[in-house]
C-alpha cells in the first residue's frame, strides 16, 4: 500500500511525465524475453480527470521513435494498472513503462482519495475504485473511437487486463464481481477483463464472479503490509485458471524498482503471462511456467 521507493533523480522526471507531459523518452531498455515489441520506444500522456469524481489517468504506449510523441500502429492490448495507498502511477514507471515497451497500452488512473496527492485521503474509499476503473476503461473506448485523437485505433478493448500493487491489487480483484462495483457504468458498451495480475494484493469483497479470467497472484512471503496468507486465501478460493508467484524473504513492494531484488523476474513473468493472456503467445506461457520455481528465489504455484 506505501509507495515504491525511487532515487531522488529518477522521481523527479517520473513526477514530470505523470503531470502532463504529452511525449516522453524511452524507458530505460531492460531485457526481457524476445517478443515482437520487446525493445519499442515508449512515450507517456496524460488525460485529466473530468466528472464529478475526477481521476487523471497515465498512460504508457509504444511510440515510433525515442522522444516522439507518436504512437505506433496498433492496436495493442490494453493493461489498466492501479496504484496503492499514497501512490501515484509515476512511482510505477518502471513496470509499467516496460510493459509498454514490451506492446501493451498501459493506463494507470490516479485515484481521487487514495493518491499520495489526494486532498481528503480515505483508505475506506478502495471499495469505490473498482468503479472509477471501469469508467476510465470506457473513457478509452470513447478515445480510441474519437478519429481526431492521436491514440485513436491503437487500443484492443476486446483484449483487456487489470493490474495492481496492494490496495491497487484489492481494486483489481473487485473489478471482477459481476458489476457489484460498476452498477453506473454498466450502461456502456460491455469490455471485457481476460486477465489480471494481483502484486501484493487480496480479494476486495464480492471479487471473482462473471465470465472467468486467468489471472496471476505476485507476492512476498515476508509482506508486514498485506500478509501473504491473505492472497493465498483468495488464490485458494478461486476456480479460474490461476498462477501464484511467491518471492521468498520479500517485503511489500521494493521488487517493483529497477535494479532491486526480484525486480527482473517479476518483470520477465508478468510480461510473458500478458504476452499469453493478451497476445495468445503460448511461448510466453512456457518460459513463465519454466522460470517461475527457482529454490531460493521464487516459487510458482500454477494451475491453468
Amino acid at each position: 500500500m506505501y509507495p515504491v521507493r525511487v532515487a531522488a533523480a529518477a522521481l523527479a522526471v517520473l513526477l514530470t511525465l505523470s503531470i502532463g507531459a504529452a511525449g516522453a523518452p524511452p524507458a530505460t531498455p531492460l531485457a526481457v524475453a524476445a517478443g515482437p515489441y520487446a525493445d519499442s520506444p515508449v512515450a507517456v500522456r496524460t488525460l485529466p480527470g473530468v466528472g464529478d469524481r475526477p481521476v487523471p489517468v497515465t498512460i504508457w504506449y509504444p511510440a515510433i521513435s525515442a522522444g516522439s510523441p507518436q504512437p505506433r500502429t496498433g492496436p495493442f492490448p490494453v493493461v489498466l494498472y492501479s496504484h496503492g495507498l499514497r501512490s501515484l502511477p509515476a512511482l510505477h514507471a518502471d513496470l509499467t513503462s516496460r510493459w509498454a515497451a514490451a506492446g501493451f497500452v498501459v493506463v494507470a488512473p490516479t485515484y481521487p482519495h487514495t493518491s499520495r496527492d489526494a486532498p481528503r485521503f480515505s483508505r475506506a474509499d478502495v471499495v469505490n475504485q473498482p468503479t472509477d476503473a471501469w469508467r476510465v476503461l470506457h473513457r478509452l473506448a470513447r478515445l480510441n473511437a474519437d478519429e481526431t485523437d492521436p491514440l485513436a485505433g491503437t487500443l484492443d478493448l476486446n483484449r483487456v487486463a487489470a493490474a495492481g500493487h496492494s490496495a491497487g491489487g484489492h481494486t483489481t480483484t473487485g473489478m471482477f464481481t459481476g458489476g457489484r462495483f460498476a452498477s453506473g457504468v454498466l450502461a456502456e458498451p460491455p469490455i471485457r477483463l481476460v486477465a489480471a495480475v494481483v502484486i501484493a494484493g487480496r480479494a476486495l469483497g464480492g471479487a471473482f464472479r462473471g465470465p472467468a479470467a486467468r489471472v496471476l497472484f505476485v507476492h512476498g512471503d515476508a509482506d508486514p503490509i498485506v500478509p501473504i496468507g491473505r492472497a493465498r486465501r483468495a488464490y485458494a478460493a478461486l476456480r479460474w485458471p490461476k498462477g501464484f508467484l511467491t518471492l521468498p524473504g520479500q517485503g511489500h513492494g521494493a521488487y517493483l524498482g529497477a535494479g532491486k531484488p526480484g525486480f527482473d523476474l517479476v518483470l520477465a513473468t508478468t510480461t510473458d503471462f500478458l504476452r499469453w493472456t493478451l497476445r495468445d503467445d503460448a511461448a510466453a506461457r512456457h518460459r513463465m511456467s519454466a522460470r517461475g520455481s527457482v529454490p531460493g528465489t521464487s516459487r510458482f504455484d500454477e494451475e491453468w
